[in-house]
């Protein structure tokens, strides 16, 4: 063919981009971002994915530079960009990544029919999972909706081989490019977080194989391990499509004792089918519980604010305020405290998250936090995490509870757990608060709300 558009979407990188290595087949490329209004005009253009974004797509701009092309900026309507461009440049296809959020299948629905409407090609390409939502069905199902029987089949499944990276694409001439814009003009004057991680394929890349050169090995073992960085910290990469998912599997597979890390990897696969037949998985209850969530707006706030007088809980919301990111035990740490302890909604919690969270995506926020309320894919749907026995397994000495709660930085050992049980005299110069609820006690409650006793 003689010109392809590659509609970026979320995919954004030269690696392993099954579109992009389908588009360089073409003469001429035109590798494409769209700034979507209907995006950024809402509460999903949280300033830390922003500023991730930013810095991603002026990474993948430099690296199509190097190939002989550039990437072309446009703001609007995806659908009514990609078709404007493809008639510009005369050309006859357009090349995308398959994702499956809702908005983004009705992305995709209204972009196959304008294509077919202008006479295009419209070609979509894995890239977004592993293993595609729909590849892998139980029988009698649709999808899976418990994960072990779904690991079993992923572990065995069959892979696509890795896309290669071109070597050189050629754009046209005389098509205006557009500007990336500065990440000023679409805060709205809001602000990132101060410690986030750099975006792009190039940090990303780099992340990836320091991870795999030892880390990997020790992940089973040290993963949950807090204080210490136990884990890849590449799912804001793998969100924003900067390294690619089966690359990484691929690569975690070479090295020894990787399988609790594929197994990351294969619950996000799993939340990613989970969504694609359940398209309500972010605003409504996969499995109804009858809840009649509590409508504090108190205790939610003490909660968002790293206040609730549990040094575990608000450690990890204080990471997240901080860094866009928090440590996965610390995720269901805080989650199970928020629906289980206070009663609040999953939905409450899983907003307050994706206000923040770099690696913030559809499939997993909402996925996990409804494993963790008990409406979802959870097969011990009433578990609880225990704040102080969790605090006293996965941060024994205190550290990652002293790194983010400077109220109590000076505060020795395993005492900074339970802050209240300090003498008198020393707990009176804490600026720090009482806790919100006694575990015990709310755990009583939540059972009795969930009919357990």
């Amino acid at each position: 063919m003689k010109a392809a558009v590659l509609l970026f979407n979320r995919d954004l990188r030269v690696h392993d981009n099954p579109a992009l290595a389908a588009a360089s087949g073409s003469e001429k490329v035109i590798p494409l971002f769209v700034l979507d209004d209907a995006i950024l005009s809402s509460r999903f253009a949280a300033p830390n994915r922003l500023a991730f974004l930013i810095d991603s797509l002026r990474d993948l701009d430099g690296s199509l530079r190097d190939r002989g092309a550039r990437l072309f900026i446009r703001r609007g309507d995806p659908v009514k960009e990609a078709i404007a461009v493809a008639k510009d440049a005369g050309a006859e296809v357009i090349h995308f990544s398959d994702d499956y959020s809702s908005f983004a299948r009705d992305r995709e629905r209204r972009l196959r029919e304008a294509c077919q409407r202008e006479r295009i090609e419209a070609l979509g390409h894995p890239g977004v999972t592993v293993v595609p939502p729909g590849d892998l069905v139980p029988s009698g199902g649709d999808h899976f909706r418990v994960f072990t029987p779904y690991w079993r089949r992923w572990s065995a499944a069959g892979l696509r081989d890795l896309a290669p990276a071109p070597r050189r694409l050629k754009a046209p001439a005389g098509l205006s490019a557009g500007r990336i814009p500065g990440l000023d003009s679409l805060l709205n004057g809001k602000r990132p977080s101060p410690d986030l991680d750099r975006g792009g394929e190039t940090a990303g890349r780099a992340r990836m194989h320091e991870f795999l050169r030892e880390a990997v090995s020790r992940y089973e073992s040290s993963n949950d391990d807090l204080a210490k960085p136990g884990t890849s910290r590449l799912s804001s990469y793998l969100r924003f499509g900067c390294v690619s998912p089966l690359e990484l599997l691929r690569k975690a597979r070479e090295q020894r004792r990787s399988a609790a890390y594929a197994r990351q990897l294969c619950w996000r696969d799993f939340h990613h089918q989970v969504l694609a037949a359940y398209p309500s998985l972010p605003c409504r209850d996969y499995r109804h519980r009858g809840d009649s969530w509590s409508r504090s707006r108190r205790t939610l706030e003490a909660w968002r604010e790293g206040q609730t007088g549990y040094p575990i809980v608000d450690a990890g919301m204080r990471q997240l305020a901080r860094e866009g990111f928090m440590h996965n035990r610390a995720r269901l740490i805080t989650a199970s405290f928020l629906t289980k302890d206070l009663y609040v909604d999953w939905r409450q919690g899983a907003w307050a998250f994706w206000d923040l969270l770099i690696d913030g995506e559809i499939a997993n926020n909402a996925g996990n936090w409804q494993w963790v309320a008990g409406t979802g894919n959870d097969t011990r749907p009433h578990r609880i995490f225990n704040p102080l026995r969790q605090a006293e397994r996965f941060d024994p000495n205190g550290d990652y509870v002293r790194r983010y709660v400077e109220e109590l930085s000076e505060v020795p050992g395993k005492a900074v757990h339970q802050p209240w049980k300090l003498p008198a005299k020393l707990r009176s110069q804490l600026a720090y608060p009482a806790p919100i609820v006694d575990h015990a006690d709310a755990v009583a409650e939540f059972r009795a709300r969930r009919g357990l006793d």
